[in-house]
């Protein structure tokens, strides 16, 4: 790309792993100074450490512990991602997950709660706490990290495909209120990257050929392919694009979501799993 993200100071949420580091490897390689954050310092070290063979064009790497459902949290990795150029001109809002499996007649509210926080109230937290200094800079660059579940239908993934969904609604209204301001807002769709957690799904399994049948391109992403939209999207290349959300899923999404009832039904049996109470 013609122009590098050199004196651009970007936050990475959850940039320990996955696509996440993938993310702050593009944005390092193209010279921005970035702080990647998460809960667990063990794995934001490896990443920072394995992050330096990516450092290029005057950029920088450095990672704060960070809970993103916690607002004091939050609001300090903010602060602590302007200071290295004095700005903070982008914000890739990485960090979510899922859980609590099954259908909806039989999930723990307070689990379904933890994702959604993790996902929904993490991600506004993040705009919430971010948009004051990109105002201050004259403008930025916001990037959501949704889902391919959070438009096309995933049995049994309970309060994940409505916190992505709800990442979708986030960045599409923010990024009408903030156009003023000349702050972006977009959102990235992933479809099956080839990310440690999804190592949990075998590959000579009904799971996995769900996923292959499903995509006309016939294979897996990796986690490059959303790390470089990600760059894409927070440089100025992208500069009239704002309120939209990008498929990267090797067209997985003109067709239907992958079945899980294989991890599912075994535990609960089919009666349960469409809809009868277990009986004790």
């Amino acid at each position: 790309m013609a122009a590098t993200l050199k004196d651009y100071g970007v936050l990475v949420t959850g940039g320990g792993t996955g696509i996440g580091h993938a993310c702050a490897a593009a944005l390092v390689a193209d010279g921005a100074a970035v702080t990647i954050c998460g809960r667990t310092e063990a794995t934001l070290t490896n990443s920072v450490e394995r992050l330096q063979d990516k450092v290029a064009n005057g950029g920088s790497v450095r990672y704060e512990i960070c809970d993103v459902t916690d607002e004091n949290q939050v609001a300090a990795v903010v602060a602590k991602a302007a200071e290295p150029t004095g700005t903070l001109n982008g914000v890739v809002a990485n960090a979510g997950g899922g859980g609590g499996m099954g259908p909806y007649h039989l999930q723990d509210t307070q689990e379904y709660l933890r994702v959604l926080h993790l996902n929904v109230l993490g991600t506004m937290l993040c705009v919430k706490h971010s948009v004051p200094y990109m105002a201050e800079a004259g403008g930025g660059s916001f990037v959501g990290m949704s889902s391919i579940a959070g438009s096309v239908t995933h049995l049994w993934f309970g309060a994940y495909t409505a916190g992505k969904a709800g990442i979708e609604a986030i960045c599409r209204n923010a990024a009408d209120e903030y156009g003023p301001s000349s702050i972006r807002f977009n959102a990235i769709r992933p479809g099956f990257i080839a990310t440690e957690i999804m190592e949990n799904i075998p590959r000579q399994g009904e799971v996995y050929e769900s996923y292959i049948e499903n995509t006309p391109l016939g294979d897996v992403g990796q986690s490059e392919d959303v790390g470089n939209l990600a760059r894409f999207l927070i440089g100025p290349e992208s500069r009239w694009i704002t309120g939209e959300v990008i498929n990267v899923d090797g067209g997985h999404s003109l067709r239907r979501g992958p079945v899980f009832t294989a991890f599912v039904e075994p535990a609960l049996g089919e009666d349960v799993l469409y809809g009868k109470l277990p009986q004790d």
